[in-house]
């Protein structure tokens, strides 16, 4: 089953931050400037660059993006770009960095299955996790994950990712400084992105 690094945090209301810069987070269907099928080399490239940065996706990388199958890139305000098959988005990235798959995807490849505490309410508004919401008791962080690694961010009692962000630092600085931002919160349930819907 595919996998990816997780990261989990716990119940710190005070220490959540808004953030007002998340490019998914106000993101529509206006904000696409332009949908292209890509040519058999670009899809190569893609497929090849999200096989580099997730393996354990490789067992069901044909079935996620298959070759004969179109790969439609949609280009977006604030250097958003969405890789998109039969009008759904699976992977975003921002300019040229790398790809991040969708909540829905998580969801529809179940490669979400942690149970842990997180103050939620703050986390779908769009705020960025605090280190200290990952150290404190009952938070869990993944000791090898290093800095801006995509990470998916788990709730207590649920089944699934309820957002998806980037590590600001390692886990290593996050345990030793333990002040400021832990995770840049990219994509979270009923935003933009969640909400996109193709065609």
């Amino acid at each position: 089953m595919p996998t990816l690094i997780m990261i989990t945090t716990t119940n710190t209301t005070k220490k959540l931050k808004l953030r007002t810069d998340s490019p998914p987070r106000k993101f529509s269907s206006e904000e696409v400037s332009a949908q292209n099928q890509v040519k058999a080399s670009v899809q190569r490239r893609i497929r090849q660059s999200i096989a580099d940065e997730y393996p354990g996706l490789e067992p069901v990388m044909d079935d996620l993006l298959p070759k004969k199958v179109p790969l439609i890139v949609a280009k977006c305000q604030n250097h958003l770009n969405l890789v998109m098959v039969n009008n759904v988005p699976l992977f975003f990235n921002i300019r040229d960095g790398p790809y991040m798959p969708t909540l829905r995807l998580l969801h529809q490849c179940k490669l979400s299955n942690y149970n842990e505490k997180i103050t939620s309410r703050f986390v779908l508004a769009g705020a960025n996790i605090m280190c200290p919401g990952l150290t404190s008791p009952g938070g869990a962080l993944n000791d090898e994950v290093k800095a801006e690694t995509p990470v998916a961010i788990m709730a207590e009692g649920k089944q699934h990712a309820l957002a998806i962000g980037f590590t600001k630092m390692s886990a290593k600085d996050i345990k030793t400084i333990n002040k400021g931002i832990g995770v840049d919160n990219m994509h979270y349930l009923n935003d933009g992105l969640w909400k996109f819907v193709s065609g």
